[in-house]
């Protein structure tokens, strides 16, 4: 460029003459004001073997010259590079919010809990940090928002190769992870020590459960048909220091109609990725991803379950996501997914991700859930990841048309944003690394998402060629003023007590200007679309002047579930303070 001007992005288009030799697969981009000295690989990456247009995200900063390193051949056809255009973009619409510039993990994160105690994410894959095929032992690491560092740790003590699981934050706000490549396992990481420990294994093995904290502190999981010898009805069962078996919470009422067989003459897909939520009274709602959605109760010796109805307007939605935007009305978005598992090219079936939108409302346990549907998103999408934010608007990230594992072709970039008041999608910021099958989203204390993985398929590590070693933040709209399109002023939490209440007490809190809302978001964790552990709860505080609230916390465990919230403060033009920690506590 003639002078050093702000920029935030480049662009590659590859060759458009269907020829694909030359296409661009990992990059780095490098910038310089004067052309001697070079801040290295401001972004870098790995593109797909395609001719859409690419696009690599980095801080927005002055430079004169940018420098575009193609450091191998997409397909690795040979030494090398072609382009249609490169171009340079400005500072990015912050109305639409910002991605951070891509940065490394040690692996990829397949999946992730966020640690009360500290505010770091735990992120961990298989065996191994780049393809999964043995069992024993895990890849972890710890990503620190605070330090923008991390951290990595191989996990051999609880013999638990932790691939595939089930995952729940319980009542102390421990991170209790079953099942997986080791079908039958428990492992438990108490976040105030750092440390991993072994649980008693489940009565049945399971790999692809989904599993839920209950209003008594309990934890309940089902299904996960993809591993193990646990038989083809993988039926309920309670953990509470001890596993049980829950025969009376059958898992064939929640069976999507998947069609695919494995060499077995298996459904195994059927049962997967179930959506939970725990409930009042002991109960748990499954809203997916079968079309049917169903009752569980876990207080008697055998458990019972009960039909709910059907989601309204849509098909089974495997893949999809369900968050609990507002849970004092029991509400509950869906969003995306897909009739089967996988789109195979090589059956008698295509399977195209939907952009079907759903709105569940619940309330007491065991009687029917209304479902309506409402306007669908932009995007198809399957793999993706959805969270829900201190406003309660939800944010949709990643995924793609057509569900297919490891793979990153027909990748949605552009996000979208769900209003809970207008109940309609906005197109943001599109992202510059694909996230689908394996990938994660985690809402972080200071209210922007933690987004990273994608890939990690079966062994060989060189058959996985598309596994993403990296994350990006996104910070939301909300975090900028919509006027100056500068960061936005945030009010600011001065005092919170007590940090630790049990449901139906009132926390008092002062702040530093006026709040509108508060907002408690349950700390989450996430796998394979899957995170049972959000939810928000918005108050309305009682204003007792001079700068102090009463936030009351909902009397129903089955609504505030035991464990760590996060506690937001929203301010007179919605932008949300710092969180504050608090332990909800059961009556």
């Amino acid at each position: 460029m003639k002078t050093p001007k702000l920029v935030s992005a480049l662009t590659y288009l590859p060759r458009q003459d269907g020829n694909s030799n030359g296409n661009i697969g990992s990059y780095a981009v490098d910038l310089s004001v004067d052309n001697k000295t070079w801040q290295m690989s401001v972004a870098s990456g790995k593109w797909i073997d395609d001719s859409v247009l690419k696009k690599a995200n980095f801080a927005t900063q002055s430079a004169q010259y940018i420098r575009l390193r193609a450091i191998t051949e997409a397909g690795g056809r040979g030494q090398w590079t072609s382009a249609a255009d490169i171009n340079v973009l400005p500072p990015p619409d912050p109305s639409k919010g910002i991605w951070s510039a891509p940065f490394n993990t040690p692996l990829v994160a397949a999946a992730g809990a966020l640690l009360p105690t500290t505010g770091k994410v735990l992120l961990w894959s298989a065996q191994f940090v780049d393809h999964f095929s043995g069992t024993g032992n895990t890849e972890t690491a710890t990503y620190d928002p605070s330090t923008k560092q991390v951290s990595s740790l191989s996990l051999s003590n609880t013999n638990h190769d932790m691939f595939c699981p089930g995952i729940s934050l319980d009542a102390t706000g421990s991170v209790v992870v079953t099942g997986g490549n080791n079908a039958a396992k428990t492992s438990i990481f108490d976040s105030t020590l750092g440390q991993w420990t072994g649980g008693p294994d489940m009565k049945v093995q399971r790999g692809y459960q989904s599993q839920t904290t209950l209003s008594n502190g309990k934890i309940f999981t089902i299904g996960g048909s993809w591993s193990g010898n646990g038989g083809t009805l993988r039926n309920g069962e309670i953990y509470n220091g001890t596993w049980n078996k829950l025969d009376g919470c059958p898992v064939s009422p929640m069976l999507t109609q998947d069609q695919d067989i494995n060499t077995n003459g298996v459904n195994w897909r059927r049962d997967n990725h179930g959506w939970l939520f725990g409930w009042k009274d002991g109960s748990v709602f499954q809203a997916g991803p079968s079309r049917a959605m169903n009752w569980y109760g876990t207080t008697t010796t055998t458990g019972t379950q009960s039909a709910a109805g059907d989601r309204l307007g849509d098909a089974d939605a495997m893949n999809g996501n369900a968050v609990m935007y507002d849970a004092v009305a029991g509400q509950i978005l869906t969003v995306g997914g897909a009739p089967n598992y996988e789109n195979k090219t090589n059956v008698n079936y295509i399977t195209a991700a939907t952009t079907n939108a759903n709105i569940i409302t619940i309330s007491t346990p065991n009687t029917r859930a209304t479902s309506e549907t409402v306007a669908h998103m932009t995007y198809p999408r399957a793999f993706h990841n959805s969270v829900v934010l201190p406003d309660g608007s939800v944010f949709v990230t990643g995924g793609m048309a057509y569900p297919k594992p490891f793979q990153d072709d027909h990748s949605a970039f552009v996000p979208e944003l769900w209003n809970p008041t207008s109940r309609t999608f906005t197109p943001l910021n599109p992202m510059s690394i694909p996230r689908n099958y394996h990938s994660i989203a985690l809402l972080l204390p200071d209210a922007t998402v933690f987004t990273a993985g994608g890939g990690l398929c079966y062994g060989p590590a060189s058959s996985c060629t598309n596994n993403h070693f990296d994350a990006e933040i996104f910070s939301p709209p909300y975090l900028f003023n919509s006027t100056t399109s500068l960061p936005a002023s945030r009010p600011k939490l001065t005092s919170v007590s007590p940090l630790s209440v049990r449901v139906g007490a009132n926390i008092t809190v002062s702040s530093d200007s006026e709040i509108k809302q508060f907002a408690l978001v349950r700390f989450a964790s996430a796998t394979h679309s899957v995170n049972t552990d959000q939810r928000r709860i918005p108050v309305t505080p009682v204003a007792l002047g001079g700068g102090q609230y009463t936030v009351p916390v909902p009397s129903d465990a089955g609504v505030a579930l035991p464990g760590y919230w996060m506690l937001f403060g929203m301010g007179r033009e919605g932008v949300p303070s710092l969180a504050t920690t608090v332990l909800v506590r059961g009556a």
